[in-house]
């Protein structure tokens, strides 16, 4: 990878250049030079600082399928991370205004300052159309000589096989306990269940979603063995979101089948994919994922029909966890397992993101459901 600027003398043309020798032609955005990573599409029309900031998109080039990008600019109060984790960003076009009231910077401005690589003018919509039928690929972006940005797209080694986690988890301890504020319902716990939060690159809104269902959080690496999980007195543990593939975070998997039937257990996204790797199952690379806003889930419990929001590149295998759990959420364009559940070792979790940011709230219940296990774990007691 080259190292990004912000130089204000950037070149007039950029080019994304996919492994395949594809290529398309736009204009430079963001900070310059060349990055390096997995190309993909997200089909939301909003929440772009979302996606931008989301470390599960981390080693990721997100195409946004929206023709206009940037119109609502940035702020403070929508990040889901410190700072960008996407390897590039791809737009048809960047608004040339900012037009809303809680915007504080532009989301030009905001790439080149975080060092994201990014090209607007690209035809998105054909670069969306490839990656479906051609499926997710390693890609170069950038201001830089497309051949051999297409050299450096061939040599990256794939997602598959890839441990991310380390690039966006915390490495310490902390406490949180920030809810959603305005966006909540208002709701107060006198008794506060203590969830401990296995970071492998949680999204915010996940941590304030847990507050709001009345829990006192504490967020630990992603690596902290379980017996020192346990020495926290937790009610319950949450595994969380976090990028690449979850079968190379061997430790993850190990400690989840130390931690399994000790505690209530509630996974999300790659927590999802942790704890079924844990309870025996495996996984499989998708072709080009979920991610968007729009993605239709069906509860197999309630026969009700949630809209999603998504971003995953990998799927568990249902059929691998026959007798050891069930499936409980199905994904209505593909029949892709979108949740599970290990009544024997009180354990649950989607592939989705319930706590949305951005996206819909349909699935906000599961937060409570995981209280309730807590509170009939500790009523049982």
């Amino acid at each position: 990878m080259t190292a990004p600027s912000s130089s204000s003398d950037s070149p007039q043309t950029a080019y994304i250049v996919l492994a395949d020798g594809t290529r398309f032609e736009g204009r430079p955005m963001g900070a310059t030079g060349v990055s390096i990573g997995e190309v993909v599409f997200t089909t939301g029309m909003t929440g772009y600082q979302e996606v931008l900031t989301d470390p599960s998109y981390c080693g990721q080039i997100v195409t946004m399928t929206a023709p206009q990008i940037g119109n609502t600019g940035v702020n403070a109060d929508d990040l889901e991370a410190t700072e960008p984790h996407v390897a590039g960003f791809v737009v048809r076009e960047l608004s040339p205004t900012v037009s809303n009231w809680r915007a504080t910077g532009d989301l030009g401005a905001h790439l080149a300052e975080h060092g994201i690589v990014g090209i607007e003018g690209v035809d998105t919509r054909a670069l969306t159309r490839h990656i479906r039928d051609h499926g997710a690929q390693m890609a170069a972006i950038g201001a830089g000589d497309p051949d051999e940005m297409l050299a450096m797209a061939q040599a990256a080694a794939p997602m598959t096989g890839r441990d991310l986690t380390g690039e966006v988890a915390t490495t310490e301890r902390y406490e949180w306990t920030e809810g959603t504020g305005v966006w909540g319902d208002g709701t107060e716990r006198t008794e506060r269940p203590h969830v401990v939060a296995l970071d492998f690159g949680v999204k915010r809104n996940i941590l304030r979603c847990l507050v709001d269902a009345g829990c006192r959080v504490t967020v630990v690496p992603g690596r902290t063995p379980a017996d020192e999980v346990l020495a926290l007195e937790p009610d319950g543990i949450f595994l969380s979101n976090g990028p690449g593939d979850p079968a190379a975070t061997e430790y993850a998997i190990a400690t989840t089948k130390a931690l399994l039937g000790k505690k209530p257990l509630f996974g999300i996204c790659l927590g999802h994919q942790i704890l079924s790797l844990a309870l025996g199952g495996s996984t499989y690379k998708l072709k080009f994922g979920h991610r968007g806003l729009n993605q239709p889930v069906k509860n197999l419990e309630s026969g009700r029909i949630e809209i999603t929001t998504q971003n995953h590149g990998f799927a568990v295998d249902p059929a691998s966890l026959e007798g050891t759990a069930k499936l409980t959420h199905l994904h209505l364009n593909d029949d892709t397992c979108m949740g599970v559940e290990a009544t024997e070792h009180d354990a649950f979790s989607v592939q989705y993101h319930p706590e949305a940011a951005a996206g819909p709230h349909d699935a906000r219940y599961l937060f409570d459901r995981f209280v309730a296990k807590m509170d009939a774990r500790r009523a049982a007691q």
